[in-house]
């Protein structure tokens, strides 16, 4: 599975302004941690992205790139700006495209995925004629990650936990649309989990998220069911070598979280 990951604008083009921040580094942050996600959750899947940092690129570069590469899919990240009382989550296949053909069934499965976590009025699945929908000669998805200029939004889009989350649910769309098998081991054994807490609260997870990433420990929140109960469970790392994450297990101890943990 070969995904292509496009943070929309980048480099001279700041994409839409508005409360102090810029589209293209929210959605580069975005994209960034899905890449993590998938390169770190799940077997098979390889991910290119348009840019990794903060950078000019043309859209007819993203899209002869992604088509060059044999992408299986493209993932087009964005916010909106409209006139500051506009707000909430919309995403967008091409106006070409039946509401039965495959790429809208995509679209159904990333924006179930995506609005369960993202906390975003729902404005519903779209279509237009952006030439990253239309250029492309795969499956190609645009997703519009809230009003930058509305303060509602804005306040979230601000939450390094809310992108983190909003990332997990790109994530979570992508690994049912295309049956992604989570890793189970590698070639150097298991995956190890650093696990700084697990909750029942969302509240209380996303706290414990904002506290690490605030002593520089990048973590987010990820969602488990056991026994019909629903935890919500931060995760600060994942390491083939369980040396490694013994190491960052202590960073995270002491950074104050004493029950942390790792699993395999």
């Amino acid at each position: 599975m070969k995904v292509y990951l496009d943070p929309g604008h980048g480099g001279s083009d700041p994409g839409a302004q508005g409360n102090g921040i810029e589209e293209k580094d929210i959605v580069l942050d975005i994209a960034r941690h899905l890449r993590d996600i998938l390169t770190n959750d799940y077997d098979d899947v390889d991910v290119m992205m348009s840019r990794s940092n903060d950078r000019t690129k043309s859209l007819q570069a993203r899209t002869d790139e992604a088509n060059s590469w044999g992408a299986d899919y493209y993932l087009s990240i964005h916010c909106n700006a409209f006139n500051g009382s506009a707000q909430g989550y919309e995403d967008y296949i091409h106006s070409s495209l039946s509401d039965s053909s495959q790429t809208a069934a995509y679209q159904d499965i990333l924006h179930d995925e995506i609005t369960d976590v993202n906390g975003l009025r729902n404005r519903g699945q779209k279509k237009a004629n952006f030439h990253v929908l239309r250029e492309t000669s795969m499956s190609a998805l645009l997703t519009e990650n809230g009003f930058i200029d509305n303060d509602h939004d804005a306040a979230l889009l601000k939450s390094p936990s809310w992108r983190r989350e909003v990332a997990q649910g790109h994530a979570n769309g992508l690994a049912r649309a295309f049956n992604l098998e989570r890793k189970q081991e590698d070639d150097s054994g298991s995956i190890y989990r650093v696990i700084a807490g697990s909750f029942q609260s969302k509240s209380n997870a996303e706290e414990r998220v904002d506290f690490l990433n605030s002593n520089g420990i990048d973590a987010f929140v990820d969602s488990i069911t056991i026994s019909g109960r629903t935890w919500y469970r931060v995760q600060a790392g994942a390491f083939s070598s369980r040396e490694n994450a013994e190491d960052h297990l202590n960073t995270v101890k002491n950074a104050g979280i004493e029950d942390a943990y790792i699993i395999s």
